[in-house]
């Protein structure tokens, strides 16, 4: 397994804001505009250089009156389902950009690579072309997960980007070749589910029933990062922004605490840590992507 030494790692980051209120705290809309104004804030002055959107909820908008100015991000945008139809999902895309207030995106990303299959695939990535051509965005790519045999997709489409999953549980995208064929056609990889939806940071006795299967592997995983005196977050953050192949890793931030805390993260060292070993067998990864842990967010 090869990896990278980026000068600064963060500048491989790209950040999903989330300020949404949830079951743990409220926030006033007043408060979520705060917050991602400071995210933001915080962001740029620590040299992140992308923030990823979909296009559901208010957060666009949140973000278009929000940004530090000069902006320095570059945004990726994904399109609605393509069963909401061709006009829709191109109306939408150009939508996201309106709600952002930005004349132009750095990416417009098909949300699910199962959308590619068919006739009509053909032309939703045709009408995406159509807007890289305007000038509307800069790239185009699409979101899968393993299942999708995301390298062979890239060989019929030519994507300027690939979003996939992978992390220190999961690690199918390395091991099966995945990475290293996308970025040998030139094709940027964006890692997504980097934290494994939390798995990382849940000991064994607190998991869920529905995850008990993971316990003995997850204890074996923070069992090896606590002789390394390596937490959960730097292990993740450096197996992700630091792997040979890879252009981005997107974290989801929810706060100017919780983004604070990945930059000190991402910079600490890990020493000579041997990845590999913390990888759940394929079988059991197949199990995550049944349980959403592995699948493209």
């Amino acid at each position: 397994m090869k990896f990278a030494d980026p000068h600064n790692p963060v500048e491989r980051l790209a950040l999903a804001l989330s300020t949404e209120a949830d079951r743990h705290r409220s926030l006033s809309l007043r408060q979520r505009e705060e917050a991602t104004r400071l995210i933001l804030q915080t962001a740029a002055d620590a040299g992140v250089g992308m923030v990823v959107t979909k296009p559901d909820g208010d957060g666009e908008r949140l973000l278009g009156q929000s940004w530090p100015f000069p902006s320095p991000f570059g945004v990726s945008v994904r399109t609605v389902a393509l069963s909401e139809g061709l006009d829709r999902a191109e109306a939408r895309a150009r939508r996201s950009l309106e709600h952002m207030g930005l004349p132009r995106g750095e990416a417009v990303m098909v949300q699910s690579a199962a959308d590619l299959a068919g006739a009509e695939g053909r032309m939703l990535w045709a009408r995406l072309q159509g807007l890289k051509d305007r000038g509307l965005f800069r790239k185009i790519g699409f979101i899968a997960g393993i299942e999708d045999s995301p390298a062979a997709l890239a060989r019929r489409f030519q994507p300027d980007i690939v979003q996939l999953p992978c992390n220190l549980l999961d690690q199918r995208a390395v091991r099966n070749g995945t990475i290293e064929s996308l970025a040998e056609m030139g094709t940027e990889v964006h890692l997504s589910s980097v934290f494994a939806k939390g798995l990382l940071f849940t000991t064994s006795d607190r998991l869920p029933e529905s995850y008990g299967a993971f316990g003995p592997a997850l204890s074996r995983v923070r069992r090896r990062m606590a002789e390394a005196r390596v937490d959960p977050m730097q292990a993740a953050l450096n197996f992700a922004v630091n792997l040979q192949g890879v252009s981005r890793a997107i974290v989801t931030v929810n706060s100017p605490a919780q983004l604070r805390a990945i930059l000190a993260a991402t910079y600490a060292p890990c020493g000579d840590m041997d990845w590999s070993s913390m990888a759940l067998e394929d079988s059991s990864a197949a199990m995550t992507t049944r349980l959403g842990v592995g699948r493209a967010a």
